[in-house]
């Protein structure tokens, strides 16, 4: 069964891994037990069939490795960001994606405070994160095949990205290295004060698309409009005693961060509130992705053979339920950000010949028009073994054919549900010729609470798991 780890917070990783991070934490909890240096590398013994460190890597990153290497583009450091801007042209990513984190996360955790906010950028694969002061750009990317991979790029002229793993790993390791663990992104919230550092470890959590708004968003700027509902976003706590009075220290509904950030030295203005939303969604499925292709990839090495439908069921269901916006936390009302930000986004398709997209975002009730998500599009999704996909397939075509009318799915009109399967059938190829026939979930009424009798169905402590019972079951600690 999936088991259902404690969320709730101020932000990313909700304590304060705020931020779709890569990297070390300054003051996160620390791993279960310290990973050694000079320590064998578990993922070597662990999943050697997927060879993470030696494996030719054919995420976007690695793309502009090599036609940086044929000379088809070169990085230049301009102006003050360095190498920041060119890495961006180059990766195609949007810096109207800016979102601004200020807790003290990354291998950079010393440069990172409240007036010096580490930015991060993103398009559907990849997350750029920059810091001021000069140290190397950050950069996790979704490989098709192994998951999230992590880089560092220099600031110098003709710089080309390296490989960094280990030092990454060892808080997006879904277990920290310590073992069973998978590649993930990290989004957390915590209550966070003027140097970066986490106030009080029992407000810190990992966040998902189930964690309530209220909860979300500590340690990270946010700039947007959102009416009566709150959220943790742009709180620089004093001391922990200040948390006794916490909604006194709420600030929301900001059009700029005029007055609590200079960001002037940054790519754009503001944290937009709706790319927020947006990354965490993404980073949700991407978690489930990485989960999934190694779990299953791991049983069917330990087989020899492909593993039961009974066990790719199991594996599969949470990155179904997360596709579909399973347990999504609602928005009580409008959300409005950066314009430029959701027109780029849904700009970019794929449309049906009506016209609809699965980037059509609602930001009124919940996040998506259309709740199936755009990340159905992704390499990383493509590559999953053939026997997950199948069974994604297969629950997506009883879900939204009507053959599957649970209560988990309840949130999913019949009008909702017609219109998700006519535009995935005709913008997803794969999908419209696949033959397979709907596919019921039996085990979703009775499931266990305990997976280590069947190692295979080890969710690793994914996304998933992180979202937990609902976050109001942990308030805010007392000073």
């Amino acid at each position: 069964m999936r088991k259902l780890a404690l969320v709730v917070v101020p932000l990313l990783v909700v304590a304060v891994i705020a931020a779709v991070g890569m990297g070390l934490r300054r003051e996160a909890p620390p791993p279960p037990s310290p990973v050694r240096d000079d320590a064998p590398f578990r993922y070597d013994f662990e999943y050697p069939f997927m060879a993470y460190r030696t494996a030719p890597r054919t995420d976007a990153v690695a793309d502009l490795v090599r036609r940086i290497g044929s000379r088809e583009v070169q990085l230049e450091l301009r102006g003050p960001r360095g190498v920041l801007d060119s890495v961006l042209e180059a990766l195609d990513i949007d810096p109207a994606s800016q979102v601004l984190v200020f807790s003290a996360t990354s291998l950079q955790d010393e440069a990172i405070r409240a007036s010096a906010p580490r930015a991060i950028y993103f398009n559907d694969d990849v997350y750029v994160a920059w810091v001021q002061g000069g140290g190397p750009v950050e950069i996790g990317s979704m490989d098709p095949n192994l998951g999230p991979v992590f880089y560092l790029v220099e600031h110098e002229n003709r710089a080309k990205p390296k490989i960094e793993v280990e030092r990454c790993l060892r808080c997006h390791d879904s277990y920290s290295l310590t073992g069973g663990g998978v590649p993930r992104f990290i989004v957390g919230s915590g209550y966070i004060d003027a140097g970066g550092n986490i106030v009080s470890h029992e407000g810190w959590i990992l966040t998902t698309q189930r964690t309530p708004l209220r909860f979300r968003f500590g340690g990270w700027y946010v700039t947007g409009r959102h009416g009566d509902q709150v959220h943790l976003g742009n709180i620089v706590v004093p001391n922990v005693y200040a948390l006794q009075n916490l909604e006194e220290l709420r600030v929301g509904n900001l059009d700029t961060l005029d007055g609590l950030v200079d960001t002037s030295s940054y790519a754009a203005p503001g944290s937009d509130i709706v790319a927020l939303l947006v990354m965490q969604h993404q980073v949700d499925v991407q978690n489930e992705i990485s989960r999934v292709s190694y779990k299953v990839r791991a049983a069917e090495h330990r087989l020899g053979a492909e593993p039961s439908h009974e066990v790719v069921a199991e594996l599969v269901e949470p990155l179904v339920e997360t596709m579909l916006f399973v347990g999504e936390a609602p928005l009580d009302g409008p959300i409005a950000g950066s314009s430029e930000f959701r027109e780029r986004f849904e700009q970019r398709g794929p449309f049906d010949p009506a016209g609809r997209s699965l980037r059509a975002l609602a930001l009124d009730g919940r996040l998506m028009r259309y709740p199936l998500s755009f990340q159905i599009y992704s390499k990383a999704f493509d590559a999953l073994p053939a026997v997950a996909k199948a069974q994604v397939y297969g629950r997506f075509k009883a879900i939204l054919g009507g053959g599957d009318t649970s209560e988990r799915f309840a949130h999913l009109s019949a009008e909702d549900r017609a219109a998700i399967l006519e535009i995935l059938t005709a913008t997803k190829p794969d999908f419209a010729a696949f033959d397979g026939p709907p596919v019921l979930y039996e085990n979703a009424a009775a499931e266990s609470d305990d997976t280590d009798e069947n190692p295979s169905a080890d969710d690793g402590d994914g996304a998933y798991d992180a979202s937990g019972p609902p976050a109001e079951t942990a308030p805010p600690p007392t000073p």
